[in-house]
């Protein structure tokens, strides 16, 4: 089975401008994978490519096993995307959206088995217009999975979301990646990238700067750890590769400290050091 996305060298220049320099990725099968990136550094660019709806200047592209620039409306029915905006009908119901978009694939999903998968069963007989921006966005998932995807692009899904449509946001994503759906995922939240994603890729300047597990991605699960207390001194801070070591030397003979923590770099703090923005 071929990977699911796989990309070499890939290039897009614009007069005066290249914004996509040489990158390469590869996606497997079934996985959710986060594009991580400062404004301008190329991910939409690239997504656009990987979508089909925009040309690339040099490099091979893969996806599904078909080169995105060239593959027809077979190759379109098995991917979902899910726009970062959307415009809807508005005046029709959640129900009546599903089922007319349904009617665009030749095997699509039961649409109220997908509104059911979405959450929305309750506000099926309810106007799109009426909803709330989080219910919105489920009906945009709803759309981008009704054809039944095998590769769901979704650029950045939450924005705008508060803490709690976020959540139960990540668990719908959570609900399509254990059957087996492959997922590329833009977002600008790192706790979101955190949450969601197998591994992770850092673009910059048009090119991966980085790529691996959120827990490993820039060599963070290696990084010193940070060991903070305080005593009869005041506060201490040391940095150490061995903090289990530090603190049984510091507690000997059952002494007790106060404010006690033991920090590694977060994925924020990594992420910002690749991209050349940590202060």
């Amino acid at each position: 089975m071929t990977k699911a996305v796989q990309v070499r060298g890939l290039r897009k220049e614009y007069p005066g401008h290249v914004a996509v320099d040489g990158l390469d990725l590869e996606i497997e099968r079934g996985e959710v994978f986060a594009l991580l990136g400062p404004n301008g550094a190329g991910k939409t660019t690239t997504v656009e490519i990987l979508e089909g709806h925009r040309n690339r200047t040099a490099g091979e592209a893969l996806v599904l096993g078909e080169d995105p620039g060239t593959a027809g409306r077979k190759w379109r029915s098995r991917l979902g995307i899910v726009l970062q905006t959307a415009s809807d009908a508005a005046e029709l119901t959640v129900a009546e959206t599903v089922r007319h978009f349904a009617k665009f694939y030749a095997d699509p999903l039961d649409p109220m088995e997908v509104v059911e998968k979405v959450g929305l069963t309750e506000k099926a007989g309810t106007r799109v217009k009426s909803l709330s921006g989080g219910q919105r966005r489920r009906v945009d998932v709803a759309l981008g999975i009704i054809g039944r995807p095998e590769l769901v692009f979704l650029d950045e899904p939450t924005t705008g979301f508060d803490p709690e449509a976020r959540r139960q946001f990540w668990g719908l994503i959570k609900d399509l990646t254990t059957e087996g759906t492959t997922i590329l995922l833009t977002t600008h939240y790192l706790d979101e990238a955190e949450a969601l994603a197998d591994r992770v890729a850092v673009i910059a300047r048009g090119r991966v700067v980085a790529e691996g597990t959120p827990q490993t991605l820039g060599g963070r699960a290696g990084a010193e750890a940070t060991v903070r207390w305080e005593d009869e001194r005041g506060e201490h801070v040391e940095r150490t590769n061995f903090p289990t070591k530090v603190i049984h030397e510091l507690s000997a003979g059952g002494r007790e400290l106060a404010g006690l923590t033991v920090t590694r770099p977060t994925l924020e703090d990594v992420y910002l050091d690749l991209i050349g923005e940590r202060k």
